[in-house]
């Protein structure tokens, strides 16, 4: 029997603990000071890093696990790319960026990795690791876990499949980068879906938010982050020659910066593998406003508009929600209709 003075010291040693531990977590949080690292994707040389140890929120980055899971059991042919995926209320409930799932209904297996790679829609990446952990998120991510540390990720701990913010869910820029060099390796069967422009998702078109695809000549994956306490993450392959280079930005004060920042040390990289330098490519059909508006912001560089500083996506979700335009088709073309906008504005930020 414990006396209540003792009861009053292991309540507070208890909370003592709690409260290091919660300053632990608190720690690992630098959102505006930026960890980078940058390798070779074939040869794992480190061509650049900067606090890559640092532990950090991973945002929508987390992801990538999720998809590097759902690869292994497709390559084992645990499951199929046409395997039905069962929508749970809990998925359905995830906060934004979402595809709007309805509990009770289906996704297929390739519907769930599309979500994930262009719209990094939470409620999608939810039901994919419920359905990959039988049932039960928490276990997948046990078993993403379990995943990181037989990948070498020792720093990294996952507490959920999307990346929504969990204190205990960290990582660093190098055990990404180590994550994407699998990514690429372990499934180049699968790697092309990273590097699709955009898909069709119940009458809607629902595109890819990397901007690197648009505007960097090679760019052909991974993914973007962001949450408050994460700050703008990227993490970005690029191809040049025979040369692989995966960059990781983690911790960026907005979406323009975090991209002029993966520029810079991509650009470096190639130059140090000795690559010729190639320009930023022009991204398709932005109009004379926008430029004008982004010049005027800071985020025009080189004759090329990069992304808003603002939130634009699940990893990066706009302030005020947005409806994907309807797809119709005219003879064997298929073009969008305008997309109509939500009135509403909603305040708070949207995490991914």
């Amino acid at each position: 029997m414990r006396f209540p003075f003792q009861k009053a010291f292991l309540f507070c040693a208890m909370t003592a603990m709690g409260t290091v531990m919660g300053l632990g977590s608190a720690r690992a949080q630098y959102a505006g000071h930026v960890s980078s690292y940058v390798m070779d994707a074939r040869t794992g040389a480190v061509l650049s890093q900067a606090d890559a140890d640092l532990q950090r929120y991973p945002a929508s980055l987390t992801k990538l696990m999720t998809l590097y899971l759902t690869f292994r059991a497709l390559e084992a042919h645990q499951i199929t790319l046409d395997e039905q995926v069962p929508v749970s209320i809990h998925a359905s409930i995830q906060a934004p960026s979402k595809l709007g799932l309805v509990p009770g209904t289906r996704l297929t297996v390739e519907q769930g990795i599309l979500g994930l790679v262009t719209k990094s829609a939470n409620d999608a990446a939810c039901a994919l690791g419920e359905f990959l952990g039988g049932g039960d998120e928490v276990r997948f991510a046990q078993l993403m876990t379990q995943q990181a540390r037989a990948l070498g990720m020792a720093n990294t701990t996952f507490r959920n499949a999307s990346g929504l913010p969990d204190p205990d869910q960290v990582t660093t820029a190098h055990d990404l980068a180590l994550l994407s060099q699998h990514l690429i390796a372990d499934f180049p069967q699968y790697y092309h879906y990273f590097n699709v422009p955009s898909f069709a998702f119940h009458r809607r078109i629902v595109p890819n938010h990397d901007p690197m695809l648009k505007i960097y000549a090679g760019a052909d994956g991974l993914k973007t982050g962001y949450t408050d306490l994460a700050g703008h993450n990227l993490i970005t392959s690029a191809q040049r020659g025979n040369v692989r280079l995966i960059g990781v930005v983690m911790g960026s004060s907005s979406n323009a910066r975090r991209s002029m920042e993966m520029v810079a040390l991509l650009d470096k990289g190639f130059a140090d593998e000795g690559v010729a330098p190639q320009p930023l490519l022009h991204p398709a059909g932005p109009s004379g406003v926008l430029m004008a508006s982004a010049r005027r912001r800071g985020h025009f560089r080189h004759g090329i508009m990069l992304a808003a500083s603002r939130p634009m996506e699940v990893a990066d979700a706009p302030s005020s929600p947005r409806r994907y335009g309807r797809i119709t088709r005219h003879g064997a073309a298929v073009r969008m209709v305008s997309a109509r906008h939500v009135v509403a504005h909603r305040k708070r930020s949207r995490h991914s």
